[in-house]
């Protein structure tokens, strides 16, 4: 849109004179996505001055964004109080039906593509959860079901059109079932997680391939988003289909690389950090591991503030405060420290972050998390009013604060995490492949 609708200078000057543009980076505020976002990125939003929305949709080509530009404006004219669309929800509406587990299990995996791998149709994500679960449930009752379905997913996943073979490192998603046609972005948070998954295959099924995959994955990692001074993984590598289109080394050599989106986002760090512990362990790799320890404290110096969590992102400074993902992703990250070092420093501070969390976001009277603190302010308007619950966020805090309560022996964790679980029961029918992760956080419960 940059290059087209929006460098055109009729549509710029209607923008300018009708309405006030406002640009967020859904990066930087997964909080304004998850409340604004109308279908993916790049979402346009068309909003009333108290912030509800008024019409919008994804991407808007250049012939058709005049007219849509002309059609807001006098709706909005004729009638200034109409707000009429709203937003995606963040949980879907409660089903009603009582669902076991064993039953969800078997939702979660009727999403399988049989012939392709991966769950669901195009546009293809990797989605993780589901294979965590097939794998779990495989090293428990080996089944050669759940064996096809692991292995079929990461062939396709790993030697497909997702995965670049010539720099390394997977995209972000394919735009078809086969995994063909990828849009090439390259995410810090998608790559930590496939490598963890592949090397969580590879460990569990003894296959190699996989293993060697994750590593693969990890020189990608490294040699394009680390920064080898300071310590900590940059936010994502562009996309430049022109780049990636050239098929071998020598003709990507004579065009300039995408650019690296410098942030350092604390929960895609706090990912990255739980695999390359995980990794340094498999590849018995010291430097990997000393690397992810000090990663982990850059993150923390540079976002932690006493009483106050972990900010989202640093880029020179610390932004946006009170984010429930970032609080218990490095939570779980300096967990994973404190097993690996011993380091009971790492313990506390997981602690400390558990309890910003249940301080500032637990909902005590329904239970579960809400995304955000009750902050005020400026941003308390439209849609930053309401408070929600996104499932997957909640069922993986469930996880986390399980393992919190292990470490810890603090039974509120562990209250907590239960009263999470039951606050998405009804919730996960609903959710189709994604009640993977209420499935995984249940069993993580029973093992305590």
């Amino acid at each position: 849109m940059d290059r087209t609708s929006y460098a055109d200078p009729e549509i710029a000057a209607i923008v300018n004179d009708r309405f006030i543009p406002i640009r967020v980076d859904g990066d930087d505020r997964p909080d304004i996505s998850e409340r604004y976002s109308l279908g993916g990125w790049p979402t346009t939003a068309f909003l009333t001055p108290a912030g509800e929305i008024l019409a919008g949709g994804t991407f808007v080509p250049i012939d058709r964004m005049r007219a849509v530009l002309a059609q807001v404006s006098e709706a909005f004219r004729s009638q200034p109080e109409r707000a009429g669309l709203s937003p995606t929800e963040a949980i879907a509406a409660p089903t009603g039906e009582a669902v076991d587990a064993a039953q969800l299990t078997a939702r979660v995996f009727d999403t399988f593509d049989e012939e392709f791998g991966g769950f669901g149709t195009e546009p293809k994500f990797p989605h993780v959860a589901p294979l965590h679960l097939a794998l779990d449930l495989f090293v428990e009752s080996p089944d050669a079901s759940l064996e096809r379905m692991i292995v079929t997913s990461l062939d396709r996943i790993g030697w497909g059109g997702l995965y670049d073979a010539v720099d390394g490192g997977f995209f972000r998603y394919a735009t078809t079932r086969d995994w063909q046609l990828p849009h090439v972005e390259k995410l810090l948070d998608v790559n930590a997680a496939l490598a963890r998954l592949f090397l969580d295959a590879g460990s569990k099924l003894h296959v190699t391939r996989f293993t060697e995959r994750a590593g693969d994955t990890l020189r990608y990692v490294q040699n394009w988003l680390a920064d080898p001074v300071d310590g900590g993984w940059y936010g994502s590598q562009q996309a430049d289909e022109r780049y990636y289109a050239a098929a071998s080394s020598d003709a990507r050599r004579a065009l300039p690389p995408p650019p690296i989106s410098h942030s350092v986002y604390a929960d895609s760090n706090a990912a990255m950090v739980s695999t390359s512990l995980l990794a340094a362990k498999v590849f018995a790799d010291d430097g990997l591991r000393d690397f992810a320890i000090k990663s982990l404290e850059r993150v923390l110096l540079a976002c932690y503030k006493p009483g106050l969590g972990v900010a989202h992102f640093y880029d020179g400074e610390p932004h946006v405060r009170g984010l429930l993902a970032d609080q218990l992703a490095m939570a779980a990250a300096c967990l994973d420290a404190f097993d690996v070092t011993g380091n009971v420093v790492y313990e506390m501070m997981a602690e400390e972050l558990g309890h910003y969390a249940m301080r500032t976001m637990f909902d005590d009277s329904g239970g579960g998390f809400f995304d955000r603190g009750n902050d005020s302010g400026e941003e308390r308007i439209g849609l930053m009013s309401r408070r929600l619950k996104p499932f997957v966020l909640n069922c993986e805090a469930a996880r986390t604060l399980v393992r919190l309560e292990s470490a810890s022996g603090e039974q509120d964790f562990a209250r907590a995490a239960d009263r999470t679980i039951e606050a998405m029961r009804p919730f996960a029918p609903a959710q189709g492949l994604l009640a993977a992760h209420w499935l995984l956080a249940v069993r993580a419960a029973a093992a305590r």
